[in-house]
């Protein structure tokens, strides 16, 4: 399994340690949790525009053929 640092200053610690906590999550898991949304949601928008794209791109190469 992989491992990453990353830093935060005490304010931003603070508010994230009190985000977990409402969450009822820890401060590690609450972190990976949002970060994988995060990748995940990119990942849906990147595809959904991808297929908005193909879509349009082959209406346009039919009426050019």
């Amino acid at each position: 399994m992989a491992d990453l640092t990353v830093r935060f200053d005490e304010d931003e610690f603070e508010a994230l340690r009190r985000r977990a906590e409402l969450e009822g999550q820890g401060t590690r898991q609450f972190v990976h949790d949002v970060v994988m949304s995060a990748v995940h949601e990119h990942s849906g928008v990147f595809r959904r525009a991808a297929d908005h794209v193909a879509g349009a791109s082959e209406e346009l190469n039919r009426r050019l053929a």
